[in-house]
């Protein structure tokens, strides 16, 4: 991996930055999904200042609550000039990390604080104690709790009348933006062309460790091959860390749910018929779970009419890597880890376009903000603005929207998110034109249709002047 400058996150570390100026101790919570960047984010800011980390071990075979403890120990002694305690009560560990942190600045982090806790039910609470009787009286004090498991996070300590009121600030970090991305492409040394840019953004997402893996002597297919096709590719295995780490046994209806959905968005019923499990709260559950991770995006269909939500609900796989991973890697997995699968023509796997088209709409919704941006559209003047799904019925057809936009003054942005491998046809013009013959538009509305390409766009496009406005992906990497 490339060392590489610290990219990004400029209102978090602002954010951080505040609580420097509070004159009280301050507890918080940041969170987000595996490799997201949340440790670096706390690292930056705490450069230059007394700083400890914590890390909970992953619940791997023969990992104990004892084995937490042990580890937290071991991490304290090495920190610090405390000893070394053998003890089964996490209340006398944090009593001894009160007594080195009671004056002065300190920031303290609780990494995967998940993992900790986890096999230990009275960690909270004995955590909660300690917050009370030494961490709080040190008004220079910040503790950081961080966990990749956001659903556990949310509902054992946001939501938990045990914390109530003492969670300062949350922090849910989320993938970075485009112009991030390419920022990160840049300072990794891969300053090649927008397609090949767009190729390993395909791959990576907004996930900064995955783009620092990026190798710049190498072009994006040969990068492609030697990290998702090479024996010993890195992003290989990453779908195991990610599942088996991170949810434990539970793991397989999560793999279930996000390889159905990495064909593409689904409705709620037909998740449930298509991984065969029983429409319940059980399922429900692992939704909302992979939805406060950010693998999972659910969007809600709406009325045009009225500008509310309706009660349907549509969820689509938010994550690039983990398509990819169904699609090309796990259907030849055993190949891959015998070296029989090494340098392929990365453009002729089956179904790559197709496949690229997913891709490329996840990472324009993704930056959706940016978009709105570039259409100079201010948040006060969107009404709503989704992926749009219109059910088909006696009185009208079905269609759907890559992106619509709805804004007060009763106007509709229909955004086509297009990949191509060659520059684009009047044939799209075709296209949007009966979405929108489809659309059940109210009077009074009117639909401006906008395209968003990666790979040029044909001069006959161009000549009959259809869109209102035609987006290059080179735009959403350079907007500010």
């Amino acid at each position: 991996m490339n060392p590489t400058k610290f990219i990004g996150r400029e209102e978090e570390l602002a954010t951080f930055n505040e609580l420097l100026k509070k004159k009280t101790s301050t507890l918080m919570v940041i969170k987000g999904r595996r490799r997201i960047g949340k440790t670096s984010l706390i690292e930056k800011f705490a450069e230059g200042k007394p700083f400890l980390r914590f890390v909970g071990l992953a619940p791997v075979d023969g990992v104990t609550a004892q084995s937490q403890r042990d580890e937290f120990a071991r991490l304290l002694a090495e920190q610090t000039d405390l000893p070394q305690i053998e003890t089964d009560d996490w209340s006398q560990l944090f009593a001894l990390l009160g007594q080195f942190v009671k004056q002065g600045r300190h920031i303290i982090l609780f990494d995967e604080i998940t993992w900790m806790a986890e096999r230990d039910p009275t960690f909270l609470s004995k955590l909660k104690n300690a917050w009370e009787l030494y961490y709080k009286q040190n008004p220079q004090l910040i503790l950081v709790l961080c966990s990749s498991i956001s659903a556990w996070v949310e509902e054992h300590i946001l939501s938990s009348t045990g914390y109530f009121g003492r969670i300062a600030k949350k922090i849910t970090l989320k993938e970075l933006p485009l112009r991030c991305c390419n920022d990160l492409l840049d300072a990794v040394g891969f300053k090649r062309s927008v397609h090949e840019k767009f190729m390993m953004l395909s791959l990576t997402g907004g996930v900064p460790w995955y783009i620092e893996l990026i190798e710049p002597k190498r072009s994006a297919f040969e990068n492609i091959n030697e990290l998702c096709f090479n024996e010993d590719g890195i992003l290989v295995d990453e779908h195991r860390y990610i599942f088996h780490d991170l949810f434990g046994k539970r793991s397989a209806v999560y793999e279930k749910i996000t390889e159905y959905l990495a064909n593409g968005a689904a409705e709620y019923s037909a998740i449930a018929d298509g991984i065969s499990y029983a429409s319940s709260g059980t399922l429900t559950s692992y939704l909302s779970e992979l939805i406060e991770s950010g693998y999972v995006r659910q969007t809600m269909s709406w009325s045009i009419k009225t500008g509310k939500p309706t009660k349907t609900a549509c969820y689509r796989l938010a994550d690039n890597y983990l398509r990819f991973y169904y699609k090309y890697i796990q259907p030849k997995l055993d190949l891959i880890k015998n070296g029989q699968y090494k340098n392929i023509a990365i453009g002729s796997l089956p179904g790559m376009n197709s496949m690229l088209g997913f891709q490329f709409e996840a990472l324009v919704i993704n930056n959706a903000d940016l978009l709105h941006q570039i259409l100079h559209l201010r948040p006060e003047e969107i009404t709503i603005s989704s992926p749009y799904y219109q059910t088909a019925t006696k009185q009208r057809q079905g269609c759907q929207i890559d992106y619509l936009i709805q804004t007060r003054l009763n106007t509709l942005f229909v955004c086509e998110i297009k990949f191509s491998s060659s520059p684009l046809t009047t044939k799209v013009i075709q296209e949007v034109e009966e979405k929108i013959k489809r659309m059940a538009t109210p009077k009074n509305f009117t639909c401006v249709p906008i395209l968003i390409h990666v790979n040029g766009v044909s001069d006959e496009v161009l000549d009959a002047d259809y869109f209102y406005r035609i987006v290059d992906f080179a735009d959403l990497l350079t907007t500010k």
